[in-house]
């Protein structure tokens, strides 16, 4: 399964999009922490403010008979802020908090308030043993998310023997629908700016696609017309006008290559046909027949020349063949001179393609197997959405620095310049371009069993 997008536009897209999200996930964990630190920090100072501005520094006589003067069912029912104990309750020693403790410590010290002893522990607010029989109800114990109120219970001793000052305070709920609205947020964000980045990369690679496109075109058919026009950034606008210019001279060059490449082949046939037939005159029949076929390796090699010259120059649309019965006609060819060519058993494949060419091209891996190997065998299969003509024979094979060297023009596996044994190191060179031309590939291995193995690999 392929994860990345294959085209500019997905993956600046998806790319973008991963940033937003690593980034509104950590301005999440940033704004939950900066609320959670905001909310105990409203807690504790809450706590801090009753015990440094509250009955803290009153004596504790009027304070004991300010409560005596209000009503015994108004004082139940009233949630307590300081209350004086002589002992605590043990659930505050069970459930001490040591973090908010020290908080507070902080705090009071801050505030020049001298703190013997300090005890805080959070618990449930429906196991407050402080508060009285009317205080609160059922639904006083839960938090609107349906979860147990909680209250922080604080007491302070200013000295070893003196008396507790305690108070409470009920712990605030974390804020509801936050995560709801990170990811509102995050929607929104998303929406707008990728929105508005893909607009902005539509815009720059829609010019870009025309242009690889007319790149391709251009390789395949090499006609200048139907340039694009400039379109998009001026970057991109640039781009594709240097383009045209560079098309537009290449077209030109090989244009001037053809007519030089036809004028040679004209120029030198001619002389070529006329020393044919003089040397008809030469009395020495051995030193004629030399003489005849030094004239017909030149003519052999330039007809070769222009033939890599010409490929794909012209040549029209292809045409559905059925590969198999293509590469039997070539094996036939071969059997009828009498050559050691087999074809191996092969499926039916149908590719569009160009059939003298691809003949040429299966004629010259056949005769180069002969010559090299001896034999020549031939094969047809499908390997994915590839055709492959498959030669294989059983000669010494090529070295594996040099493989790639022998695809190129004038290139030889054997030293000579003699035809029959070294050749002219075109016919390999021709077999690529014209796979080149099919927008396929010449494959050159070497068989583990010794011997060379080329194939032919088309897209059908």
């Amino acid at each position: 399964m392929r994860l990345m997008p294959r085209s500019l536009l997905g993956q600046m897209l998806l790319i973008v999009a991963l940033a937003l999200l690593v980034a509104q996930a950590l301005a999440g964990v940033l704004l939950w922490r900066a609320g959670e630190r905001a909310r105990e920090g409203m807690l504790l100072n809450t706590v801090a403010f009753r015990f440094v501005a509250g009955e803290l520094r009153e004596p504790r006589r009027e304070l004991e008979e300010r409560d005596e003067g209000r009503d015994e069912d108004r004082r139940e029912g009233r949630r307590y802020r300081l209350r004086y104990l002589e002992t605590l309750p043990p659930i505050m020693q069970s459930m001490r908090d040591q973090r908010r403790e020290a908080a507070l410590r902080e705090i009071l010290l801050e505030e020049d308030v001298a703190v013997q002893e300090l005890v805080v522990a959070t618990i449930r607010r429906d196991s407050d043993p402080l508060r009285g029989p009317r205080e609160g109800g059922r639904g006083d114990d839960l938090r609107p998310d349906g979860q147990a109120s909680r209250i922080v219970l604080a007491a302070l001793r200013r000295d070893a023997r003196g008396p507790w000052l305690v108070t409470r305070v009920v712990e605030r709920p974390r804020e509801r629908g936050f995560l709801s609205g990170i990811v509102i947020q995050t929607l929104i964000t998303y929406l707008v700016l990728v929105g508005l980045l893909a607009l902005l990369l539509r815009r720059v690679t829609r010019p870009l696609a025309k242009l690889a496109q007319r790149i391709e075109h251009f390789g395949a058919t090499r006609d200048a017309g139907g340039q694009i026009a400039p379109d998009g950034p001026e970057d991109i606008r640039t781009l594709i006008a240097a383009h045209n210019a560079l098309e537009t001279r290449i077209a030109a060059l090989l244009d001037e290559k053809d007519v030089m490449l036809g004028a040679i082949g004209h120029d030198l046939k001619t002389p070529l046909a006329a020393l044919r037939v003089r040397i008809e005159s030469v009395p020495d029949d051995n030193q004629r027949a030399k003489m005849a076929a030094t004239i017909e390796e030149i003519t052999a090699s330039l007809d070769d020349i222009l033939t890599l010259a010409r490929i794909g120059k012209g040549d029209g649309p292809s045409e559905n063949a059925e590969l198999t019965a293509l590469a039997a006609s070539v094996v036939e060819e071969f059997e009828d001179m009498g050559e050691p060519v087999t074809l191996a058993d092969s499926p039916r494949l149908a590719a569009p393609v160009h059939l003298t060419w691809l003949k040429r091209a299966l004629r010259n891996l056949v005769s180069n197997a002969v010559r090299y190997g001896g034999s020549a065998e031939v094969s047809a299969s499908r390997d994915g959405g590839m055709a492959v003509l498959a030669v294989e024979d059983h000669g010494p094979g090529i070295p594996e620095g040099r493989i790639d060297a022998m695809m190129e023009p004038f290139a030889r596996g054997e030293a000579s310049r003699n035809r029959t044994t070294g050749g002219a190191g075109l016919g390999l060179a021709i077999a690529r371009a014209i796979a080149d031309q099919h927008r396929g590939v010449l494959v050159l291995s070497n068989r583990p069993e010794g011997g060379l193995r080329a194939e032919l690999r088309l897209p059908l």
